[in-house]
């Protein structure tokens, strides 16, 4: 009969009786193994989304992070002259000595295959730091193999950086592994003539204010599809089944279009010959020198980013909604409840859910968003992303560009972290 329970009772060790299974093995470490082969299948279903994720979310972004601080050129373009400007006090021209390493560095390296050369990442570089770097080193190399002692004085009539100790301040203090400059430069500072970092001249801020207009522009995207959505989501909720998939379709015809094409067509709406100028000036509202300027400036990104990012404020707060009883709103009247009253109190408290959802998720969409500010925001209307882009494409400048979005992403987080800690993130619920 024990046999038939659970196995059999055996090892008795006087008044404890041990479990065996019908193998004779204890039934606790047969239970521990079945426990630890389900998790080893489950790691093993799983271990392909983490390793998609790792090769295509995570060790991106890990490079990017590293790029923003990595600066190799200096380094491997003049090891024998940081050797040399060990001990300058920057205040003067260095010395021969250093200009001798310098040009047995050039030399060194114009002997190279040319796709080994290091000069011409090295006047990238420097030119990021200090306007003229790059033409200074291009027209140097070429005539280095011509120097002849005193060095000092042919470089220095080679190019006028040569003389100027703030030129060799740069080269010195970016001729280590790793640097700041870059987050230096995405934060509107800059590095004085003693080192230290100050603010920039007021017409050269650009990317503070940039991140300040990202901010505002996604808070209040994220307000307006809010404000937008909550009606639509209620109304759907409260139709019937076959009226409010006929509306959700509705909802969801932007996802069926492209995101070009809808982008395209606020902008023949909204320009000032467009459709909504001209039928505001056809029945008189405006004048034909009134028309409103609402393309290529702030108001177009906000009118255009809106429409799109509408569903996912939309979809959270219709799946949140469909779940809550129209019993409790009729109980809290029955009980004395304005519908004011129990609209506040009873129901808008079980939407903040999906409320809190469709925040996050417009929010983290918008403040990356990048096409449409291209297209339609013009110079006000631009947004950090664009910038990001600008030095990817055009500028090359790739390690303020990893700046820029490293910054981006440790402020996401630390919104969310915010939100996590004020909110919740348990409380979210996206379907």
């Amino acid at each position: 009969m024990a046999q038939a329970d659970a196995g059999a009772l055996d090892g008795r060790d006087g008044n404890v009786t041990r479990m065996v299974t019908a193998d004779g093995i204890p039934l606790k470490r047969s239970l521990q193994r079945a426990e630890r082969r389900r998790k080893i299948a489950a790691l093993l279903l799983v271990t392909p989304l983490l390793a998609f994720l790792l090769i295509v979310f995570l060790f991106p972004i890990g490079q990017m992070m590293w790029r923003s601080v990595d600066n190799p050129q200096v380094v491997n373009a003049l090891p024998r002259t940081l050797n040399a400007l060990e001990g300058w006090d920057g205040s003067e021209v260095p010395s021969e000595e250093v200009f001798a390493a310098l040009a047995a560095d050039f030399r060194e390296d114009l002997q190279r295959p040319r796709a080994d050369q290091t000069w011409g990442p090295l006047g990238v570089r420097l030119n990021y730091e200090l306007s003229a770097a790059r033409g200074a080193v291009a027209r140097t190399v070429r005539n280095v193999p011509d120097f002849e002692p005193p060095y000092r004085e042919a470089f220095t009539d080679s190019h006028r950086l040569w003389g100027d100790p703030a030129f060799w301040r740069v080269i010195q203090r970016e001729g280590r592994p790793l640097t700041a400059s870059y987050y230096v430069a995405a934060l509107d500072r800059e590095y004085d003539d003693e080192g230290n970092i100050v603010r920039r001249d007021e017409n050269r801020r650009i990317y503070v204010g940039l991140f300040m207009r990202t901010l505002a522009l996604s808070l209040g995207i994220t307000f307006l599809t809010f404000a937008l959505g909550f009606p639509i989501a209620y109304y759907m909720s409260i139709l019937p089944m076959r009226h409010a998939n006929l509306l959700m379709i509705c909802v969801l015809l932007p996802f069926w279009t492209s995101l070009l094409v809808r982008t395209t067509a606020w902008i023949v709406l909204l320009q000032q010959q467009g459709v909504i100028n001209e039928v505001l000036v056809n029945i008189g509202l405006i004048g034909d020198d009134g028309r409103f300027s609402l393309m290529y400036n702030m108001y177009g990104t906000i009118i255009a980013m809106t429409h799109i990012l509408l569903p996912f404020m939309v979809l959270p707060l219709y799946s949140v909604m469909r779940t809550i009883p129209p019993s409790y709103l009729r109980a809290a009247k029955s009980l004395g409840a304005t519908p004011t009253t129990a609209f506040r109190r009873v129901y808008f408290p079980q939407t903040l859910p999906g409320i809190g959802a469709g925040a996050v998720l417009v929010f983290i969409i918008s403040i990356g968003y990048y096409i449409t500010p291209a297209l339609v925001g013009g110079q006000s209307g631009r947004m950090i992303s664009n910038e990001i882009a600008r030095h990817m494409q055009q500028s090359l400048n790739w390690g303020l560009a990893a700046a820029l979005g490293s910054i981006l992403l440790v402020g996401v987080l630390i919104l969310y972290w915010a939100y996590n800690r004020l909110v919740g993130a348990d409380n979210l619920k996206l379907g």
